[in-house]
């Protein structure tokens, strides 16, 4: 398998729980799952911190992270965009897509939280600890017309 690329996605904290009417993926099990009012429902009961609803501010502030860590990590970053409750990334880096997932979300986490004022060890147990559902989707792209309508579709198809 020849990788050009990953197209990342995943969602804020709290907006797109089991269970949701849009439909929803469930680890280990292949396919879009049903809708399921009552799992929604226990999923959110179990919520420990409200939904994350990005402000224009904390979007550019992600994307910003993003293109920094990119530039760190010598990854070719060939689109991104954060939107209000996800964020897509189209990248080509020499680590696993899992990993790359991972230090992205890291990276914007601490940067969300520096940005809201939680610096200090006390403002970080009582501030937000979580900015983003675990997990996400990978897809790997190899071949050049793939990329390119992965970079379009971020681009321009949000």
């Amino acid at each position: 398998m020849n990788v050009l690329a990953y197209h990342l996605t995943w969602t804020t904290y709290g907006t797109w729980l089991p269970g949701d009417k849009r439909g929803w993926v469930k680890k280990k099990v292949l396919g879009i799952q049903e809708p399921d009012p009552e799992r929604e429902k226990q999923a959110l009961i179990c919520m420990a911190e409200n939904a994350v609803v990005f402000t224009p501010a904390q979007r550019a502030l992600v994307e910003q992270t993003i293109r920094a860590h990119c530039r760190f990590r010598n990854w070719t970053l060939h689109a991104v965009n954060a939107r209000s409750n996800h964020i897509h990334v189209v990248v080509t880096a020499n680590s696993e897509p899992d990993e790359i997932m991972n230090q992205l979300k890291a990276w914007c986490s601490r940067k969300l939280s520096d940005a809201a004022g939680l610096k200090g060890r006390v403002a970080v147990k009582a501030g937000r600890r979580r900015w983003f559902t675990e997990g996400g989707d990978k897809s790997v792209i190899e071949d050049e017309d793939y990329l390119t309508n992965a970079v379009r579709y971020v681009l321009e198809g949000q």
